[in-house]
C-alpha cells in the first residue's frame, strides 16, 4: 500500500506546459515543408540569375510571382530558424536569466533578419 498522498495530477503539475507543443511542432513542420519546395526553386532562380544582366536580373526578381515566393521564403526562414533554435535553447540552456537573454536574442535576430529580407524584396518588386 503506497502512502504517498499526492494524486497523479498534482504530481503532474509543475512539470511544464502542454498548452503550446503541439502548435510549436505543427508550424515547425509546415515551414520544414515549405522550405523543402521553396529551396529547389530558389536553386533554379539563382542559376537563371547568373546568366543575367542587372536590368534582366531586377525584372525577373520584380516579377510578381517570383517576388511573393521570395516573401514565403525569407518569412519561412526566420520563423523556422526561431523555432529550431527555441527548442535547442529550452532543451541545452538551463539557467532562466541566460534561457530569457537568448531566447529575446533569437527573437530579435529572426524579427531583424526577416524584416530586411521582406524589406528588399519589396524595394525590388515595387521598383528601386
Amino acid at each position: 500500500m503506497s502512502t504517498q498522498l499526492r494524486t497523479p495530477m498534482k504530481t503532474a503539475l509543475g512539470l511544464g506546459s502542454a498548452k503550446q507543443g503541439l502548435h510549436h511542432f505543427m508550424v515547425q513542420r509546415i515551414t520544414a515543408v515549405a522550405l523543402l519546395l521553396l529551396v529547389p526553386w530558389l536553386l533554379w532562380l539563382v542559376l537563371k540569375l547568373v546568366t543575367l544582366d542587372f536590368a534582366a536580373a531586377h525584372a525577373l526578381l520584380a516579377q510578381p510571382w517570383n517576388a511573393s515566393l521570395l516573401l514565403v521564403l525569407v518569412i519561412a526562414v526566420f520563423w523556422h530558424a526561431q523555432l529550431g533554435l527555441q527548442v535547442v535553447i529550452e532543451d541545452y540552456v538551463h539557467g532562466k536569466g541566460s534561457n530569457l537573454v537568448l531566447q529575446l536574442a533569437v527573437k530579435l535576430f529572426c524579427f531583424l533578419g526577416a524584416a530586411a529580407g521582406v524589406l528588399a524584396v519589396l524595394k525590388i518588386a515595387l521598383g528601386r
